[in-house]
C-alpha cells in the first residue's frame, strides 16, 4: 500500500509515519509512505530524521491548497491520511483566515486531487472539539455539531466537506474525531508540552480561568493505532470517536506535571481564560471499539511521566522552537 500524509512532519503525523515504517501498526505492514508537509511553524523535518533513510519513505515539501503540486504527488496513492491542518485554538482567536484557508480550502483541493487519481482510501482526521461543550455524558458519532471556536468551526467545515464527497462522489471517505491528543514531538504551543518544558526551566506555567476546563486525554502511540484501525478496517463513509478515556481538568493535570517535574503550585500563574473557551469535552469511543476493537494501551500516568521525561532528554529539539516562537 502506498500512503499519503498530508501534514506528517507535525506530531500526530510524524508518529503515524514511524510507526507505519517500523512496521507497528498491524495491517500497515510494508507500506510505503509520502509526507506532503508545508513546513510551516508547526512542521519540523527533524522530527522524521529517524525515517529520512528508508527505502519506502519519500518526503514532499509544498501545500495541500497547491492543485498542481497535488497532480504530481497523488498518482499511484492508495490511501491519503488527511492530518495537514492549522489547530491551535489561540491562533484561530487572534486570524482565523489561515485556518479557513488551509483546514477547508486545502481540504476541498485535496479531496478533488483524490477524486481525479483513483485514491481508493481517504482517512479525515478531525477534532472532538467540533462537537461544542458537553456539561455531562459524551458525544456520540451521530450528535450535531456544534463548533464554538474558529479552530473547531474550520475543522467542521472540512470534515462535512470530506462527508460529502463520499456521498456525492461516492469517494471513500472515514472521518476520526480524536480527543486532546499528547506525546514527544508536540510543538511547545499546547498544554502538556509547554507545562513541561516551563516547569523544567523553573518557568511559570499559564492556567486559563479557574483551571476547571475538562478535557480527555489520548497518547499519540494510540491514536496511530486508531488511525491504521480506521483505514485498514473501518467503513466507507463513516465517523469514528476516537478517545483516551482520561478525562481530567486543566487544573488536575497541572498538579501532575508540577510532581513529574517537582515543582509546586507557586509556578502556576492565573491568566484570563480564553474567548469561547468549551468547559468539557468527552466522546463516546463504544463505536471503534465494538467494529475494530480498539483500546487505549498507555495509561495516562505513565505516558505522561515517559513524555515529561522525553522533554527532559530533548532539549535540543525544543528549545529553538520556543524561542522561534517566542512561547
Amino acid at each position: 500500500m502506498k500512503i499519503l500524509v498530508t501534514g506528517g512532519a507535525g506530531f500526530i503525523g510524524s508518529t503515524l509515519v514511524r510507526m507505519v515504517l517500523d512496521d507497528r501498526l498491524p495491517g500497515l505492514e510494508g507500506a510505503s509512505v509520502t509526507v506532503l508537509d508545508a513546513l510551516t511553524y508547526s512542521g519540523n523535518r527533524a522530527n522524521l530524521a529517524d525515517v529520512e533513510a528508508h527505502p519506502h519513505f519519500a518526503f514532499v515539501h509544498g501545500d495541500i491548497r497547491d492543485t498542481g503540486l497535488l497532480d504530481r504527488v497523488l498518482p499511484g496513492v492508495d490511501a491519503v491520511v488527511h492530518l495537514a491542518a492549522e489547530s491551535h485554538v489561540d491562533r484561530s482567536v487572534l486570524d482565523a483566515s489561515i485556518f479557513v484557508e488551509t483546514n477547508v480550502v486545502g481540504t476541498q483541493r485535496l479531496l478533488d486531487a483524490a477524486l481525479r487519481h483513483g485514491v481508493r482510501r481517504f482517512v479525515h482526521i478531525s477534532t472532538d472539539e467540533v462537537y461544542g461543550s458537553i456539561e455531562r455524558g459524551s458525544w456520540a458519532e451521530h450528535d450535531p455539531l456544534e463548533p464554538n471556536s474558529p479552530y473547531s468551526a474550520s475543522k467542521a467545515g472540512s470534515e462535512l466537506l470530506a462527508r460529502s464527497y463520499h456521498r456525492t462522489h461516492g469517494l471513500d471517505v472515514r472521518i476520526i474525531r480524536s480527543s486532546n491528543c499528547y506525546g514527544p514531538f508536540q510543538f511547545p504551543e499546547k498544554l502538556v508540552p509547554l507545562f513541561a518544558t516551563n516547569l523544567i526551566d523553573g518557568l511559570p506555567v499559564p492556567l486559563y480561568g479557574d483551571g476547571e476546563n475538562v478535557r480527555d486525554w489520548l497518547h499519540v502511540d494510540d491514536h496511530c493505532r486508531g488511525i491504521a484501525l480506521v483505514l485498514t478496517g473501518g467503513r466507507p463513509g463513516e465517523v469514528y470517536n476516537l478517545g483516551g478515556g482520561t478525562e481530567l481538568s486543566n487544573r488536575e493535570l497541572t498538579a501532575m506535571l508540577l510532581e513529574a517535574t517537582g515543582s509546586d503550585e507557586s509556578a502556576i500563574q492565573q491568566v484570563a481564560d480564553r474567548k469561547g473557551h468549551d468547559f468539557r469535552y468527552s466522546v463516546d469511543t463504544a463505536k471503534i471499539a465494538d467494529e475494530l476493537g480498539f483500546a487505549p494501551q498507555i495509561p495516562f500516568a505513565q505516558g505522561l511521566a515517559e513524555v515529561v521525561q522525553w522533554y527532559r532528554d530533548h532539549r535540543s529539539w525544543w528549545e529553538p522552537l520556543k524561542e522561534r516562537a517566542a512561547l
